[in-house]
């Protein structure tokens, strides 16, 4: 089911969804300064194509550099990003064949909003227990 449901997420959204964290990340990376923000729009941008079945979890040994990056990040990109999440979920869910999509995309919230100091983990994995 898993499958299937990451086919159909890439057909209709996740392709398009990951070509914009591809290309926010290349611009990040072009900037000396922002390339750890780059490096979290590639993973979000994994995420962002194939994401059932995947969670995120907090890394334990984040701290306050991952922090500060963060405040940084919601100030300039992660609102913007939270929003459109949650906007597309919600027209997603107006359909009863959207809702897994819905779902997904209110599960990309928290990445998008916070990326630095989380991980992207299978959920079939021990430590991907929340």
């Amino acid at each position: 089911m898993k499958f299937l449901l990451n086919v159909l997420w890439l057909v209709l959204s996740g392709f398009w969804l990951a070509l914009g964290y591809v290309a926010a990340g290349i611009i990040c990376c072009i900037l000396i300064i922002t390339i750890p923000f780059g490096i979290a729009s590639f993973r979000i941008a994994g995420y962002a194509l194939w994401p059932f079945g995947r969670t995120t979890v907090i890394r334990e040994d984040a701290g306050a550099g991952s922090a500060i990056g963060n405040v940084i990040w919601i100030v300039f990109a992660g609102w913007w990003l939270a929003l459109g999440h949650i906007v597309t979920g919600i027209a997603l869910c107006v359909t009863i064949i959207g809702i897994p999509f819905g779902i997904a995309n209110f599960k990309m919230i928290p990445v998008s909003l916070m990326p630095l100091g989380r991980d992207i983990v299978p959920t079939d994995e021990p430590f991907a227990a929340r």
